[in-house]
């Protein structure tokens, strides 16, 4: 039977969303697989995490520390490597901190590295079938791995459909001891927030989000006037910042800001995993783009292939009538 360790990312006491997606990867994986969810931190907020957990996975692991307190990737590889079996599959969130961890851990613990997967198609013998996106998500690349002494594998967040949470009464098992010397050469210093500018996006139930596809700064009004009619707020990729179109406080991603919406309308975004990393909460997705290989479609709810400043003002009539 396949080990699959689930390394669980939180903050503020509540784990990350990946969190719910990680039994999914699982599956895909090896469906008979033992899968075991891993926390570190220290304290109040580990504890919570970790019952959290036990209402999804049978089994957690924990691992208190204070030198866990904050997100320091080198403290944390320290702590996995004497906690992850060797032949095990460590399943990490491919998001900046994920990238800090894994490559480094996949040396220490000398078991194969993949990153950025989308997506599993099994195991053959000892080698495990993937698949990652290239150039921007225009292109699936099928990799294989040969996991016989392990693998460290990042997942892309949103990949994988979140399971409903459910109640698996799942044993917490404390592995502090096991931890061994957690010394670090890195000084964690704070965590810098993004500012909030004159309108904040994470708040809001519904984004009308633009990107490359808008064309023109002037056409910008097109979306705050479907936003306007939607009751929503207009939000952007990163392309629309760089251009100085939208301040920073509007951008969606890893770089930007992390938003959980119950409505996310996508107009004109390809839809690459730095942006889709700041969409958080399964929302409901609808894609617009002309080009029907844009990889936001796979993760869309609905999607359609036509031109943003044709289908914006319709759609904005249409909802103005109503």
């Amino acid at each position: 039977m396949t080990q699959i360790y689930a390394y669980i990312p939180f903050k503020n006491g509540s784990a990350e969303d990946v969190a719910l997606e990680y039994p999914a990867a699982a599956k895909k994986i090896d469906a008979a697989a033992m899968l075991t969810a891993v926390v570190t931190g220290s304290g109040a907020e580990l504890d919570s995490v970790a019952t959290e957990m036990s209402k999804i996975y049978e089994q957690v692991i924990k691992v208190d520390n204070q030198a866990l307190a904050y997100p320091n990737a080198e403290v944390v590889r320290k702590a996995l490597v004497n906690i992850i079996p060797k032949d095990a599959i460590l399943l990490v969130a491919h998001t900046t901190f994920g990238m800090d961890i894994a490559p480094g851990l996949s040396v220490k613990m000398d078991a194969a590295y993949a990153a950025d997967i989308v997506d599993f198609e099994g195991i053959e013998g000892t080698r495990l079938k993937m698949v990652r996106q290239e150039l921007g998500g225009a292109v699936s690349t099928h990799v294989t791995a040969d996991i016989s002494a392990g693998a460290v594998i990042t997942i892309r967040p949103g990949a994988f459909a979140p399971v409903d949470g459910g109640a698996a009464n799942g044993t917490i098992t404390d592995k502090s001891a096991d931890a061994g010397d957690l010394a670090s050469t890195r000084k964690f210093l704070e965590v810098v927030e993004a500012e909030v500018g004159d309108v904040d996006i994470t708040k809001s139930d519904v984004l009308v989000s633009i990107g490359r596809g808008i064309e023109e700064q002037e056409n910008i009004e097109l979306a705050q006037e479907l936003a306007t009619a939607m009751n929503a707020v207009v939000s952007c990729s990163r392309p629309i910042v760089d251009a100085k179109w939208l301040e920073k406080s509007r951008q969606v991603g890893t770089s930007g800001q992390t938003v959980k919406p119950k409505v996310y309308m996508a107009m004109g975004i390809s839809g690459s995993f730095q942006h889709l990393g700041g969409l958080k909460g399964n929302p409901f997705i609808v894609a617009v783009n002309k080009n029907p290989k844009a990889p936001i479609f796979q993760v869309a709810d609905v999607g359609i292939v036509t031109d943003i400043l044709e289908f914006m003002p319709e759609l904005t009539e249409a909802i103005s009538s109503l």
